[in-house]
């Protein structure tokens, strides 16, 4: 019989309960317990969600971030968060920042996790860190889940993996933080693999995604150590790899001595021949059959057609799952109402792959007749999608078919540009300004909705708007930036925005997936080739330009970002729908440019996250990545300048693809890692304009006039300072006006006293 089970679970809940409960814990509404309480109410039902598998995951549930509970668990977060006290206060100073009468603590770094766009809490690490055991939350929810009599299924990120996450705080290198600090965390692990076996777990899964990357020997040699030392606790271990096939190391992770393994086969099974034919005897083989990180049905007859045969081979030693935790996935398509039907029929959120799981199973365990009518609906359900006339169209395969490589160029090279950018925008040394976005505030949402929901019409809804604007640009003339914006008030979300003007894509009520923390994104649904029926941004930054003397960026959210940050169709390559989306937006830069606009933003947030896990592929990845950017920013003229934007991702590896971009300007995240990120250009000739960010703005905290300035000399020692912009790291709309004001002010003013000091120099 195949075991079905899952490797996690989405956390947030369908309605987001645990964003709200969590931002009134925080904004001091409700107390730890309430907070506490949300927890354990969500997680009990999302068991009861999952009440078909045979094993359910336990402990996937977070509060803000698994690789911070695992910190926490290890006796590892910053020592900087146990100033004022532990337990839930310093988890949340470790997350967040804080700064009050009684400390100022700086948030651990946020980065991407892997290539999604869930965003982790890095370890921080150095050659004398030691680690202690803290189980308690860890406990409490595997104690939840045995009052309520489930067959539980731990879960912990693994050990080498954790590792792999962490960041330098000593300039030691990560091989050497590996085989110093590996040998202290085993025996933490060991010693709570044995209290889990006291309490009665029989299973526990142990995440190590690093068996999909390219992994040095001295990566493989530790995972040998680690599962060597583990695997003879009095329990068994499902060691999970997923996001990739194996490659190379499919051997490796076959030999380790886990009672079980679990791989990702939903879109790749050609390792799988030959990882059954070195399958040891008696050891239970995982499969990752239906993908979790994307939205679209799976096509359970071609599934069966190779796992049927597989199945047979491992007689009571096969169990199957989705490829991945669903946390990458909205938790239940039943609460869509706005879908057109037939986009409908082709989804399949998280509750739904698991009964897609289920049918699998069934299927397996007892004939396929047992479920006739399921397979049958799915084969329906996956030949109307092939074939429905939404997804193709014929004028966009021609645009198409009608690039040239000088869609891709600049007309000048870059000092060209720069000299004529200058005498048209005549902006000061070290010029200030924003990223994008301004506070999301409690009226835009009512405004948004009311009109969505028809309470107020388009007129009243743009007059609204337009006062926003209004104060935005009123409130950066008042703080005295260089550079303005109009602040994207109207926009619930940089890329759904976009995605609701364009051909092509569906926009969900509900599909709500983790961000970071409580931020929580819903990407759009991207079915069908795409085009721009009409001007998206242009009303807006017209209005916001017609309000100041000074320069007004466009805003616009970029082809590779786009491609990214959604739910993409599954039946063309990717690189082909990423060119769509370049031809898209450069209409959306031209139309812009007509209007006047002199500076136009372009951000590519997610150009990293987009790299292949398997390094070997990204060149191919960045050569049509690059080209999709140049495609929509280079058919402007010299004396138009143009910006992009990336944050928290590592840029060490693709800065000669930034570089390639070409954009006049690059602003990146850097304010958590103290301009770490600008190592990245000690080594290498950037030629263009940098926007180091001066500003986390994923804290609370308010920096100071002095650290702001501090970062920007950090930045001057590797960019000429008259190639150095001064600005924050990300866009502002979870910030609150009382928060963004004193900030920007201290920017501002860190600004004009360097270029007081570089007048007087």
């Amino acid at each position: 019989m195949v075991i079905t089970h899952n490797l996690g679970y989405p956390r947030m809940g369908a309605q987001r309960e645990l964003k709200t409960a969590l931002e009134n814990f925080w904004q001091g509404k409700q107390d730890s317990q309430a907070l506490l309480d949300c927890a354990a109410q969500l997680r009990a039902q999302h068991w009861r969600q999952q009440a078909q598998l045979d094993w359910i995951p336990v402990a996937d549930f977070s509060l803000y971030d698994h690789v911070l509970d695992t910190s926490y668990l290890l006796g590892n977060l910053p020592q900087r968060a146990y100033a004022h006290g532990d337990g839930l206060p310093a988890y949340f100073r470790a997350a967040r920042g804080a700064q009050d009468a009684c400390c100022n603590v700086a948030a651990a770094e946020l980065t991407k996790w892997f290539d999604t766009n869930y965003h982790y809490l890095a370890p921080e690490l150095q050659a004398d860190s030691h680690f202690s055991l803290h189980p308690e939350l860890l406990l409490a929810q595997i104690e939840q889940a045995q009052a309520a009599k489930l067959p539980l299924k731990p879960v912990l990120l693994g050990p080498v993996t954790y590792l792999w996450l962490g960041k330098s705080r000593d300039g030691s290198d990560k091989i050497s933080l590996l085989q110093t600090l590996l040998p202290r965390l085993l025996p933490l692990y060991a010693g709570l693999l044995a209290q889990l076996a006291a309490r009665g777990v029989q299973w526990v899964q142990i995440d190590e995604p690093v068996l999909c990357l390219e992994l040095e020997d001295e990566w493989k040699l530790a995972l040998q150590s680690a599962y060597a030392q583990l695997c003879a606790a009095p329990l068994k271990i499902m060691l999970a790899s997923y996001f990739e096939r194996l490659g190379e190391n499919a051997s490796l992770a076959a030999s380790l001595p886990c009672a079980g393994l679990h791989v990702d086969v939903a879109h790749d099974q050609s390792e799988l021949p030959a990882l059954l034919a070195q399958w040891p005897q008696q050891k239970i083989l995982s499969l990752g059959v239906i993908d979790g990180r994307n939205v679209w049905k799976t096509d359970l007859h071609a599934v069966l057609a190779w796992l049927e045969p597989v199945a047979r081979m491992l007689p009571e030693r096969l169990w199957i799952a989705p490829s991945c935790s669903l946390l990458h996935t909205p938790q239940d398509l039943t609460l869509e109402q706005d879908l057109p039907a037939e986009i409908y029929s082709w989804l399949a959120f998280a509750r739904q792959k698991l009964e897609e799981l289920q049918i699998l199973a069934q299927a397996i365990n007892h004939g396929r007749s047992r479920v006739q009518e399921a397979l049958v609906a799915n084969s329906a359900a996956i030949e109307r999608r092939r074939h429905s006339r939404l997804i193709h169209n014929p004028q966009v395969q021609a645009a198409l078919a009608s690039l040239t490589p000088a869609m891709a160029q600049r007309q000048s090279p870059f000092p060209q540009r720069a000299a004529l950018q200058a005498g048209k925008l005549q902006l000061p040394a070290w010029p200030t300004t924003t990223i994008g976005s301004f506070p999301q505030t409690a009226e835009i949402r009512q405004a948004r909705s009311h009109h969505r929901q028809g309470h107020i019409d388009s007129e009243e809804y743009r007059r609204i708007m337009q006062a926003q604007i209004a104060h935005c640009v009123q409130e950066q003339e008042a703080l005295g930036l260089d550079v303005l914006v109009h602040g994207e008030a109207e926009r619930n979300d940089m890329v759904e925005y976009f995605a609701s003007h364009l051909q092509g894509y569906a926009i969900t009520q509900h599909g709500w997936v983790q961000s970071y923390g409580s931020r929580c994104v819903k990407p759009p649904i991207l079915y069908g080739d795409v085009s721009r029926p009409q001007p998206i941004t242009l009303e807006w930054i017209s209005y916001a330009q017609s309000l100041s003397a000074k320069p007004v960026k466009g805003m616009l959210t970029g082809p590779v970002t786009m491609l990214n940050w959604s739910f993409v169709r599954d039946d063309q390559a990717l690189a082909q729908t990423c060119r769509q989306l370049a031809l898209a937006i450069r209409a959306e830069v031209l139309d812009l440019e007509r209007a006047g606009v002199g500076i136009i933003q372009i951000d590519e947030a997610a150009l990293r996250e987009g790299l292949p896990l398997k390094r070997s592929a990204w060149r191919d990845y960045l050569e049509w990545a690059v080209q999709a950017f140049r495609i929509s920013a280079n058919g402007v003229q010299d004396a138009t300048q143009i910006h992009t934007h990336m944050c928290y991702s590592e840029f060490n590896d693709i800065i000669e693809a930034i570089a390639a971009l070409d954009a006049d300007v690059t602003t990146i995240e850097s304010a958590r890692s103290d301009m770490e990120l600008l190592q990245s250009f000690a080594n290498f000739d950037y030629p263009n304009q940098l926007g180091p960010g001066v500003y986390d703005i994923h804290s609370p905290n308010i920096p100071s006039v002095s650290e702001m300035e501090e970062l920007m000399r950090l930045a001057a020692q590797r960019i000429a300072p008259q190639r150095l912009w001064v600005n924050p790291d990300c866009g502002l709309k979870t910030r609150r006006w009382e928060e963004v004001r004193p900030a920007l002010r201290n920017m501002v003013q860190a600004a004009q006293r360097l270029r007081a000091q570089t007048l007087a120099a």
